[in-house]
């Protein structure tokens, strides 16, 4: 059989590549499948754990915070493998495709076993998975151009990020529903068919609930997998030329310049990953009727991807060219802003905590509000972190260079789950209660935020796009 013929090269064009929409619509489908495990993790853990006898085993707040965070960590530690395996040996084509069934089998861990012993082997797999596709899918994209459409970029990667949101908007709606028992109400009861009484009965629980992103993560694999003949399959260098590539005193010192931006991002992180636990928690107490529903607390969270997309075309197009005309804005002036924004974004959960502490249930309404400017500072931080890792990443260490931005998702879960550890006292209290335990995260997004406006002027960087070709498939 006659080997396959693939792209080796940008294509010289001044148009969108070919493999875009397979890329992008691979990423909807696998972060509907993330976000939607994701956001029922705190409250499976909370509420449904098992014990092998089929007892509960639920773990308590402060126990599934760090867990979660803990999980979070290692999906964001484990790209540094994926890189690995996508620069120097598979290429980036192969470790998708490889790791991406290893993330499948996660989730049916996860819906066929809910006990310790299930989660753990679950979400190691999730976590191999997830974490090794990473560098490869983010850096996939920008493979697919060269300098005469370089233009292009940063307005795909923001299709790119608007693809995540997409997939986590659904998910995170639907997946809290199918988690919870489905109970007709006597009305409901007396007028629906009993057979979808009984369907609506069945699909409901951890095995369904686990179960739907698994098989969106099948769908997603299968649509990587029919575009593998539209886009750039860049050839991996070899693990003696890799090693070599990164010890070039050029790519050492790219490498350097940006892991200056790591620590203060990793704050960033730490602070929005918990719109998945502290958040979630949270919004347990508070009023969440809403539009005549009663919302699901891990609903809540779903405001954040419907707020991304609406965000991301306005500040592209809007926000960005207005204050763009008051001072230019840099990638680094971005991210300060944004990282400002969380500290906002958590004093206003922080209120809203100190509101519950002497017995109110304030209204779900404030918590969205925190979201509106969690979601701001999501788009000036992330997505401009994401495109600002890429280009300056040399063209052969693209999907190292990008674990730098995943890194810092990592080390800001690891800060969080550390906080989560050290605070349990032995009798079962903890010592940032309340109110407090936001306050100190917000103390510790300023300093940060402060310390990076004088960190940033440091940064000096040079921006790396691929060669182009117009010749055929080779």
């Amino acid at each position: 059989m006659a080997e396959a013929k693939y792209l080796t090269a940008p294509l010289k064009t001044d148009k969108m590549p070919p493999g875009v929409p397979y890329i992008v619509g691979n990423e909807a489908a696998e972060r509907f499948s993330y976000y939607g495990m994701n956001g029922i993790l705190v409250i499976f853990m909370t509420q449904y754990l098992l014990t092998a006898q089929g007892g509960s085993d639920h773990m308590t707040e402060p126990q599934a915070d760090a867990w979660y965070h803990t999980f979070v960590s290692c999906v964001y530690f484990l790209p540094i493998l994926g890189a690995f395996l996508g620069d120097a040996i598979l290429g980036k084509y192969r470790t998708i495709l490889i790791l991406s069934i290893v993330y499948c089998f996660g989730h049916l861990a996860l819906a066929m076993n809910h006990t310790r012993a299930g989660l753990v082997v679950g979400l190691f797999l999730i976590a191999l998975g997830a974490g090794g596709i990473k560098p490869c899918v983010s850096a996939n994209v920008g493979d697919q151009f060269g300098a005469s459409n370089q233009h292009l970029l940063a307005r795909v990667f923001s299709w790119f990020y608007f693809s995540i949101n997409f997939g986590s908007a659904f998910s995170t709606l639907l997946i809290p529903w199918l988690l919870d028992p489905f109970q007709a109400s006597p009305a409901q009861a007396a007028s629906w068919p009993a057979w979808l009484v009984h369907l609506l009965e069945k699909i409901h629980g951890p095995d369904v609930a686990f179960g739907t992103p698994g098989i969106l993560m099948l769908i997603a694999t299968i649509v990587f997998w029919r575009g593998r003949r539209k886009f750039v399959h860049l050839p991996p260098a070899g693990l003696g030329a890799y090693l070599k590539e990164i010890f070039q005193r050029e790519n050492t010192k790219a490498l350097a310049n940006l892991l200056i931006l790591v620590p203060f991002v990793a704050i960033f992180w730490s602070l929005w990953q918990q719109n998945f636990s502290s958040w979630v928690l949270q919004s347990e107490k508070m009023d969440r009727h809403l539009f005549g529903i009663d919302w699901k607390p891990a609903q809540i969270q779903t405001v954040n991807p419907i707020f991304i997309l609406i965000a991301l075309p306005l500040f592209s197009y809007w926000i960005y060219p207005a204050i763009d005309k008051v001072f230019r804005l840099t990638p680094l002036r971005k991210i300060s802003i944004g990282l400002f924004i969380t500290a906002l974004a958590f004093g206003i959960v922080a209120w809203i905590q100190a509101r519950i502490d002497v017995g109110q249930t304030p209204h779900i309404i404030w918590q969205i509000v925190a979201f509106a400017a969690l979601t701001a500072a999501e788009v000036m931080v992330s997505v401009t972190h994401l495109e600002f890792a890429y280009t300056q990443a040399p063209k052969k260490l693209k999907s190292l260079v990008m674990c730098t931005y995943l890194g810092a998702v990592a080390l800001g879960n690891v800060f969080t789950a550390l906080v989560n550890v050290f605070i349990q006292n032995s009798d079962g209290s903890v010592k940032l209660k309340g109110a407090n335990y936001f306050l100190f995260f917000m103390a510790v997004m300023l300093g940060t935020s402060v310390l990076f406006v004088f960190f940033a002027r440091f940064y000096k960087g040079n921006t790396y796009i691929q060669d182009e070709t117009s010749a055929q498939p080779a």
